[in-house]
């Protein structure tokens, strides 16, 4: 059994419903399975062993997922924005692979072999729809996808999806069928990203319309969502950063939109409260998730955000910023420094276990441990009725004068500032204190605060020695496509006397 019954069961449930909507144009289920069978024989004629996609969000992206699912082979979408030396080492990891891109990267991989453009695919796929090889004959623990880690913070790594962990995350999460014909989800998500492709395999499973905007800007989501009439979208946090800013301060006029989903990486609180206020008769959902857990594990639903936003209590207003509670299926488990299971209230490390959890890497193996449970490198603590909150990453963790100091009880309090936009707070090394606070803070237009003002603020807020030793200012911040801050290149671009100003 692999994810391609997913589609199957898609296509014999409402043949005729639309599927998939790119460009204006749009494909009922069945014709959309009938491309997908045409593409799974070219790939299964091609005797690749993996098939890797190099290009922008659309038509190809669901097709090539279910059509290497039904070929057997694993699907392996890769970053179009890397370089191209980058890239070549990527695709020289996997074994014996079709590569499929768009013409205006497909000229850029000289040294890879077995290289078509997604317009040479298209038109071989359809040609062999008209006598399609039979579906492969899979296993549910051989691998579906194998997607590279962003490399915030260290070299990106293959995670192994494979077909039972997929299956157990969309089945336990969405109910067959669900969606009404006239729902429609707007996917502007990158596609070498798992809410890529678990948003694909979640909406099919429910019936639901996908709806790819292929280039993201602010206007051009809006106007999709209105020509479109989507009921359902999911942005990460930059994404809705900017939409906000388009709107600017007006109400948006989006009358069919009925969820608005967000994560991939933390969402600032003021960009959240202007999206809620923004979207009033929207329900929010926050989703939290890893690669190696195959999308989400926790959520923080509609009816959560409306109690934080109309609650007087800070406890439940303090719920805006959580991840809510885990998915069905999902047990978690908060450890400290030595493994030790924390009490409730206290902050300790994330461990998730599960069936969808893979916790696999290539070349590497399994890191689960003896009973199953994956470090999530995430620390957390829950409140007394079990809202989850990452308060920052393991990794990030700022030792400063023997003191473990997160960096996000800084970013929270920063970003509240009138002339912050935003923030990250990273260590570097320190003679005196092992690791100094250095603050990377990208400001408002028309504002110039200096950085004592921004220490001053911080040290009135929380102990002294939370304060920054350093505030440097930046025109912006280095992200990935999914909002996640590269500390990395912040630490190293500290040293350059060219990065920043500051004190």
């Amino acid at each position: 059994m692999s994810i391609s019954l997913i589609l199957d069961m898609a296509t014999s449930g409402n043949p005729d419903r639309s599927a998939i909507t790119v460009d204006g144009t749009s494909l009922t289920y069945a014709e959309f399975g009938e491309l997908v069978a045409g593409a799974a024989t070219v790939i299964a004629r091609s005797e690749a062993k993996n098939v890797v996609f190099l290009g922008n969000s659309g038509l190809e992206l669901p097709v090539l997922l279910f059509a290497s699912a039904h070929a057997g082979v694993p699907f392996v979408p890769v970053n179009y924005r890397l370089a191209t030396a980058q890239l070549e080492q990527l695709i020289a990891r996997t074994d014996s692979p079709l590569v499929i891109a768009d013409t205006r990267y497909a000229s850029e991989l000289s040294s890879i072999p077995n290289v078509m453009t997604t317009d040479d695919f298209a038109a071989a796929a359809r040609a062999a729809s008209a006598d399609p090889i039979p579906a492969a004959d899979v296993d549910p623990d051989d691998p579906a996808i194998i997607l590279f880690t962003s490399g915030t913070t260290s070299a990106p790594k293959g995670v192994i999806l494979r077909h039972s962990h997929l299956l157990s995350y969309v089945m336990g999460t969405v109910e067959y069928g669900s969606a009404a014909a006239t729902d429609g989800a707007l996917i502007s998500v990158p596609p070498y990203h798992v809410a890529g492709m678990g948003t694909i395999l979640t909406n099919i499973y429910a019936g639901r319309r996908l709806i790819y905007l292929p280039q993201f800007d602010a206007g051009g989501w809006l106007d999709l969502v209105r020509s479109e009439g989507a009921t359902s979208a999911m942005v990460v946090p930059t994404m809705l950063e900017r939409i906000v800013d388009d709107l600017a301060g007006e109400p948006a006029d989006v009358p069919t939109l009925a969820s608005l989903s967000y994560g991939g990486a933390r969402m600032p609180r003021p960009t959240l409260e202007a999206a809620v206020r923004a979207f009033p008769g929207v329900g929010f959902v926050n989703a939290y998730g890893l690669t190696e857990t195959s999308s989400t594990i926790a959520l923080l639903g509609p009816d959560d955000h409306r109690a934080a936003v109309e609650s007087d209590d800070p406890g439940v207003q303090a719920r805006l910023g959580s991840i809510g509670r885990p998915v069905p299926g999902i047990e978690i488990q908060l450890r400290d420094a030595d493994g030790v299971p924390v009490a409730d209230g206290e902050q300790g490390e994330l461990w998730v276990r599960g069936p969808q959890v893979s916790g696999e890497y290539m070349g590497a193996g399994s890191v689960l441990d003896d009973e199953g449970w994956f470090p999530t490198k995430d620390l957390a603590y829950t409140d007394s009725e079990g809202f989850l909150f990452i308060v920052g990453r393991n990794d990030d963790t700022i030792i400063r004068g023997g003191e473990n100091i997160a960096p996000a009880e800084i970013e929270d309090v920063l970003v509240h500032h009138p002339a912050v936009r935003s923030v990250v707070v990273v260590g570097v090394p320190d003679d005196h204190w092992g690791e100094a606070i250095v603050a990377a803070v990208v400001v408002e237009s028309g504002t110039s605060p200096d950085a004592e003002e921004l220490r001053a603020y911080v040290r009135e807020r929380l102990r002294g020695s939370r304060t920054p030793d350093q505030v440097i200012f930046l025109d912006a911040l280095p992200v990935t496509a999914t909002g996640k801050i590269l500390r990395k290149n912040i630490i190293a671009d500290i040293a350059e006397p060219s990065a920043a100003t500051g004190a």
